[in-house]
């Protein structure tokens, strides 16, 4: 039983989902919770599924996040204990570790009340390992053949932006940086992808592009299918992440797969994940000028795309599925 979000028809597609399809194609009865759009609806299918199916399932698999679904988490562990079910934590959230510190006595039961805890970042592992000493670190995985890598040696100014509009992610600062860049980059353009979360972020983005006067160079694509995301990355030269809170960031391993010199804030786990000046530019939070400056650094200084873009390709090849799926089903196997 494997229980998260899976909303991949919203546009937002979670790792949870993608293991439980390559779980069940290794030929694992896999069942999953849940696809409710609605925060409340999603919270009563988890805890009566995974109630009504007890009978049918000898694992789960739980996700972990903090605010409002860490609640989930404890909701639908009390219930795995009363089922008399083994279960995993899988911690996710550049929030996780705020949490913790706000939260320590309730982090430490539930996180003592598995198996087995895993984290897809060296930075949870580190943060959170006050509260649980021995943490799995299970990387988050891609299917690397999905991903065509292009070396661009000579990149041209076709910036992407991949995240949902929330503001976490503060996609708001990605049309400063154009504005900075285009008095010496008129051809510059940047397609920003992704879901709208509904907290007016990508209101607030269209407007500050118009008060640049670069909103003719910002194509706002909304969401697409997994299928497509290779695609639209390969489209762009420069990948830009602008978040404010971060973990390990699926949307970065893609870019590195395809080729894209990376171009992201130094946030949370970001500098577990990437190094700087070797496989990625890394800037400080909410410093659209110092974004800028990296992404000029990218057009002018010859060998630097693609030097950055082989050491990150070199990186990515550790997170294929075909690495990460036998380490899943080992921790399952030994949880039952």
């Amino acid at each position: 039983m494997l229980v998260g979000n899976f909303l991949s028809k919203t546009g937002i597609r979670s790792v949870c989902e993608d293991l439980a399809e390559h779980l069940s194609a290794s030929g694992h009865s896999v069942f999953t919770t849940s696809r409710r759009k609605s925060r409340s609806f999603r919270f009563v299918d988890m805890t009566s599924t995974v109630w009504r199916q007890r009978h049918k399932y000898s694992v789960a698999l739980v996700d972990v996040y903090s605010g409002l679904a860490f609640l989930w988490a404890e909701s639908v562990c009390w219930l795995l204990r009363r089922s008399r079910k083994p279960y995993i934590l899988t911690m996710h959230g550049g929030k996780l570790p705020d949490f913790a510190r706000r939260s320590p006595k309730r982090v430490h039961r539930l996180l003592n009340s598995a198996a087995f805890v895993s984290t897809p970042s060296r930075y949870l592992l580190e943060q959170m390992s006050p509260y649980r000493c021995d943490l799995q670190l299970v990387p988050n995985p891609l299917n690397l053949g999905f991903y065509k890598f292009r070396l661009r040696t000579q990149p041209q100014a076709k910036l992407i932006w991949l995240r949902a509009f929330h503001e976490v992610y503060n996609p708001s600062q990605a049309p400063k940086v154009l504005a900075s860049l285009i008095a010496d980059f008129p051809e510059i353009h940047l397609a920003m992808i992704g879901p709208d979360k509904g907290d007016g972020s990508l209101q607030r983005t269209q407007e500050e592009a118009g008060r640049l006067g670069v909103l003719n160079q910002i194509s706002f694509v909304g969401s697409i299918p997994k299928s497509h995301v290779s695609e639209w990355i390969n489209s762009g030269d420069i990948f830009l992440n602008t978040t404010s809170v971060d973990n390990t960031p699926v949307t970065i391993l893609e870019a590195m797969a395809c080729g894209l010199p990376v171009i992201s804030t130094n946030a949370g786990g970001i500098p577990y994940l990437l190094e700087n000046d070797y496989n990625a530019l890394l800037v400080p939070r909410d410093d659209p000028d110092a974004m800028a400056a990296a992404v000029r650094r990218v057009l002018t200084e010859p060998g630097l795309a693609a030097y950055l873009a082989r050491n990150a390709r070199q990186k990515v090849e550790h997170f294929d599925w075909s690495i990460i799926l036998p380490e899943w089903e080992t921790l399952l196997a030994r949880c039952v």
